[in-house]
């Protein structure tokens, strides 16, 4: 009795089993296995490739690829049985677009088949298995596309060849930080289906496996994507830049909308390239940002209770600190100025002011709580950590410089992070490209971030929102880009670009920064916008405050926000 149970337990567990396994190659490899019955046998030891795909997030809701896989045909020969080559190339001339010489070459070869063309269209490959020449054959072949171009090619980077030469990983962007979800099996599944079911039962119980495999739909929304980098080209051609770039991002949640650079690439196109335009400088790439950190100052002033909006001080256009000059960038004095006028017209000297009214101490605290000096987490990567080493200094000088965005030097997502806090409430979002991961078991996880760490009281947040208002209404171009029905918080910067030698700053070399939130007391977006000596032009007013304006009316036109005037 005892061991009819046991046999009967066997027997239940074996069925599991047989399900499951079944269900794993039927359901989870459906596709593999239907690929591979659609290749020949000249290339049945080569795998069929497989990845996950990666999605963009449009307004309306749907999703659509960003990274997918296209499926074609290759065309192969295997010399040996070719008997007549002058006959194959004269019938596949007439079809395929090959050099004569090139081809002969290869069919008089010792190889013992080779791939003569790829990415060759079901209709073409038809054309060739009716001539049904000998040595001569076509397979099913998938690779991977980007049917966006260079739509958010920094961001979604590429796959490639490793190291090895013959390894396919993803290379950059998200294709390299979520290799292990969108990587899949590569073993061989050409072998009998009733040996496949009983070998390799473990993957059956194998979650990393199983689980672990997905697509992932990212918060980049292609239309706003592509409208910012127009935005960033404009801007990197009328002022011939070295380099420009952007961010759009939800400065509540964190979600990213948009990123972007120029110079960028084409994803499906990129062998050409050098490898620096791969690299994402937004989260890789570390500059003095200048005068939008000035509101981040101010508003560490304002928490800690040395200064409220209409604090003065006297202006004398200079001032000494340490030995060492610190100027507005006129030189020029203004008397007696309020704090809110420290904004308007970007006076260093009242920066210096707050600096010194915190203390170095209070400074540095509130600087490091902002994220400064520490990577943001951004699901992307290379990420690297700003360079604050001024902010330990025991000397007044350096505490008064990094005020106004100089000595000290950021990544743009570091710089996005902590500028978010002004507008959103006082708390410092985490930036990120993917919301949701869609297993290949049918699991759904909407990934969930942390946007809990504030770093200032909610009342300094609307304090600082305040004067970034006026700034727009009042003081930007005169105040010519005020919306009527609109309220944006917004600053520029014109920073000194360091010398390449590390000690000191170029005369002539400027970093220009842009960046606001709107509608200003309940943000929906924060746009970081930033372009490398631009010539011809000194203040960031000039090269950045239109394409900040018409991202601004764009997205109130895309999203139809109603006014909040």
């Amino acid at each position: 009795m005892r061991r009819i149970q046991l046999l009967r337990i066997f027997i239940l567990a074996f069925t599991l089993i047989l399900i499951s396994r079944l269900f794993y190659i039927q359901i989870i490899e459906n596709q593999i296995y239907r690929d591979q019955a659609d290749r020949q046998y000249v290339k049945r030891g080569q795998a069929v490739y497989d990845r996950g795909t990666i999605y963009f997030s449009p307004r309306t809701g749907s999703i659509i690829s960003a990274a997918t896989l296209a499926s074609g045909y290759s065309v192969t020969i295997e010399p040996k049985k070719i008997e007549h080559p002058e006959d194959v190339f004269n019938a596949l001339s007439g079809i395929l677009s090959m050099d004569e010489s090139i081809l002969l070459a290869k069919i008089e070869g010792n190889k013992t088949y080779v791939e003569i063309a790829k990415h060759v269209d079901e209709k073409i490959a038809e054309r060739i298995q009716n001539l049904n020449l000998a040595g001569v054959g076509t397979y099913r072949e998938r690779w991977r596309i980007y049917p966006g171009g260079r739509t958010a090619a920094n961001v979604l980077g590429f796959v490639g060849f490793q190291e090895d030469g013959t390894t396919l990983a993803g290379s950059y962007g998200l294709e390299r930080y979520y290799n292990d979800i969108l990587a899949r099996d590569s073993s061989d599944l050409y072998t009998n289906f009733f040996a496949q079911i009983f070998s390799d039962i473990g993957k059956v119980f194998d979650k990393k496996n199983i689980s672990a495999r997905g697509d992932i739909v990212t918060s980049i929304e292609p239309t706003v994507e592509q409208e910012l980098e127009k935005k960033i080209a404009s801007v990197e051609m009328t002022w011939k830049s070295d380099l420009t770039g952007g961010i759009i991002m939800d400065p509540v949640t964190g979600e990213i909308y948009a990123m972007a650079v120029s110079p960028s690439f084409d994803s499906n196109n990129f062998a050409n390239e050098s490898n620096e335009v791969f690299d994402n400088p937004l989260i890789n790439g570390v500059y003095e940002m200048g005068s939008i950190i000035k509101p981040l100052t101010m508003a560490a002033g304002i928490d800690a209770g040395v200064i409220t909006p209409e604090t003065t001080y006297p202006d004398y256009g200079f001032v000494m600190i340490n030995g060492a000059k610190i100027s507005n960038f006129d030189g020029k004095g203004r008397g007696t100025v309020p704090m809110q006028e420290v904004l308007n017209q970007s006076l260093n000297t009242g920066m210096a002011f707050v600096a010194l009214k915190l203390g170095n101490e209070k400074m540095s605290k509130y600087f490091k709580s902002y994220g400064f000096g520490k990577e943001t987490g951004i699901d992307l990567p290379g990420e690297i950590h700003g360079l604050i080493k001024n902010l330990d200094s025991p000397r007044e000088i350096e505490h008064a410089t990094a005020a106004f965005g100089q000595g000290i030097a950021m990544t743009p997502i570091e710089t996005v992070r902590a500028l978010s806090a002004l507008g959103n409430g006082g708390i410092l979002p985490n930036p990120h490209i993917v919301k949701r991961i869609d297993y290949v078991t049918g699991i759904s996880k909407t990934l969930s971030y942390d946007n809990t760490e504030r770093v200032l009281k909610s009342e300094t947040s609307e304090t600082i929102t305040r004067m970034l208002v006026e700034v727009v209404d009042k003081a930007l171009l005169n105040g010519t880009v005020k919306q009527p029905r609109y309220s944006i918080a917004a600053k520029t910067g014109t920073a000194q670009m360091a010398l390449e030698t590390g000690r000191g700053y170029y005369e002539d070399r400027y970093l220009h920064s842009f960046f606001g939130y709107f509608p200003a007391y309940n943000p929906r977006f924060i746009i970081f916008l930033f372009t490398v000596y631009p010539k011809n032009a000194e203040y960031a007013s000039h090269t950045l405050t239109t394409p900040f304006i018409d991202l601004v009316k764009f997205l109130i036109n895309y999203y139809d926000i109603p006014p909040d005037r």
